[in-house]
């Protein structure tokens, strides 16, 4: 009896090892069909003093910051930033949960991050870091709130002002708190810079080079209605286009050419557009700062070979290069003889030339018919440059989604 039970256990040991090798193997042959794709970052600059953190600061207390990615995803990992810095930053414990609104989050599904296995982390000055990959379902467009409780941070602090978001600092290590009704509040991000997220390997993203308008001044706080968030919905609710994130590299006041506010446009290239995972296309929504402050028309061709600069750079990388026209300055505080022949030069030059993939006719969506040159009166946030809500949402909807198919 036992002689005949051996052979018949050896048959079933050899077909659960089978079923365990074939377990694994579809797997890893799974794991293997998915790749990082990014979801939601900011351009990173030395944060003004004006927006520094308000008291009681960051050194030894806790923030919390939320953000709305585009692509959702199984895993995903966290990039901060001390680029702009020059002494270290300690992270010394950073949680990652949905928000619910406001300081509030579902304690359910904080996830703790880690750095190198270890749940604090020194970033030098002048690097940025990646947490550890966690898995974690990511629903698209959902709002995460990631809460940093810190050690030292140094007075110059890498950030990114324009966040559109309100943000939540409570003195000491509160990082296990659901909710932050004594916090201290300010509209600026620091530190962080970006989520990417493990999606099958067919998505990608898109990411916009760009300025304030880009970055979103003239949209609601907390609202998660600047036109590349418009254009992240309208990605979503069209099937054929539910695996495009949206990367926004929108820095206000930022020039294509030379030093305004954050890292000119040529120096930022590679860090916001070609070092992204996954980016299959480019638009380039910049150049309003230069010819506004220069007021020459001049400016124009330098701004044309700054574009053409990075065409080639991703070209280079595989990425489609997407122009869009630049918005009307008429009525605002750029308007100037030479501002505007600049404009129209650039422009021009956009619609005109072979050397993009398509162009997005911004200009011609928002122009008032009436006024030419002007804005529509629905689409200004009341300076003549910026636009409004409405304004951004028309943006988004000019878009042809047929461009990223």
């Amino acid at each position: 009896m036992t002689r005949r039970l051996v052979p018949l256990l050896l048959i079933v040991l050899t077909c659960c090892l089978s079923i365990a090798c074939s377990t694994a193997q579809k797997s890893e042959s799974s794991r293997a069909s998915l790749a990082w794709v990014g979801s939601w970052s900011t351009a990173p600059q030395l944060t003004e003093p004006r927006n520094n953190p308000p008291a009681p600061g960051l050194t030894q207390n806790t923030l919390r910051q939320i953000f709305r990615v585009s692509l959702g995803g199984s895993e995903l990992r966290m990039r901060f930033s001390n680029e702009f810095s020059e002494a270290p930053v300690t992270l010394k414990q950073v949680a990652l949960a949905r928000s619910k609104g406001g300081s509030a989050i579902d304690s359910e599904s904080t996830t703790m991050l880690t750095f190198n296995g270890n749940s604090s982390i020194t970033i030098e000055p002048g690097s940025a870091v990646y947490s550890d990959a966690v898995s974690s379902e990511v629903k698209p467009l959902s709002q995460l709130a990631v809460t940093i409780a810190f050690g030292q941070v140094p007075e110059g602090i890498t950030g990114h002002p324009g966040s559109r978001t309100t943000s939540y600092i409570l003195p000491g290590n509160q990082i296990s708190q659901t909710t932050m009704p004594e916090s201290v509040t300010t509209d600026h991000w620091y530190i962080v810079s970006g989520l990417e997220v493990r999606a099958p390997e067919h998505s990608a993203a898109i990411a916009i080079m760009g300025d304030s308008i880009t970055d979103g001044r003239g949209s609601g706080t907390n609202k998660q209605n600047r036109w590349p968030d418009e254009l992240a919905n309208r990605l979503q609710n069209h099937p054929e286009t539910q695996h495009i994130g949206v990367l926004n590299q929108g820095i206000g006041g930022n020039c294509v050419t030379r030093l305004c506010l954050g890292p000119a446009g040529l120096d930022r290239f590679a860090r916001d557009v070609l070092n992204q995972q996954g980016v299959k296309w480019l638009i380039i929504l910049e150049g309003i700062n230069d010819i506004g402050a220069s007021g020459n028309p001049e400016t124009a061709a330098a701004i044309i070979k700054g574009y053409q600069s990075m065409i080639k750079q991703a070209h280079a990388a595989g990425i489609k290069v997407y122009g869009a026209t630049l918005t009307p300055i008429k009525g605002s505080g750029y308007e100037s003889p030479g501002s505007l022949k600049a404009l129209e030069t650039i422009n021009r030059w956009i619609r005109t030339t072979e050397q993009l993939d398509g162009v997005i006719d911004f200009h011609a969506a928002v122009s008032d018919p009436k006024r030419p040159g002007r804005l529509k009166p629905d689409y200004d946030s009341g300076d003549g440059l910026h636009l409004s809500e409405a304004g951004y949402r028309a943006m988004a909807e000019a878009i042809d989604l047929s461009l990223f198919e």
